[in-house]
């Protein structure tokens, strides 16, 4: 049984936020070519879903895997990859997961 990847409501947000910063910064090329990265990296978590760095500390059972100053954040199921965050590198994570 293959395994799926599934954003959850707070990290389609944190995704369509970046994308939208990056084609204003840059260009809609540079959103397009980072979306692309998002999806290798989550086909990959499908392949291997224990890739990512524990991230306990944060949430129990949580993982994160960088796509370029971004992370990442997931927990593995038996029949999929949800992807509960994607946030900068440089965010304050505590905070960020104390809200939550």
């Amino acid at each position: 049984m293959s395994l799926t990847c599934v954003f959850t409501v707070p990290a389609s947000r944190d995704l369509e936020v970046i994308l939208d910063r990056l084609a204003e910064l840059n260009s809609v090329e540079t959103a397009e070519q980072f979306l692309g990265r998002v999806n290798d990296k989550c086909r990959r978590l499908t392949s291997f879903p224990g890739l990512g760095y524990r991230r306990d500390e944060l949430s129990p059972g949580m993982r994160s895997v960088p796509v370029a100053d971004y992370l990442i954040f997931y927990r593995a199921f038996e029949d999929r990859i949800e992807i509960l965050r994607v946030v900068s590198g440089y965010r304050d994570l505590d905070t960020l997961f104390e809200e939550e």
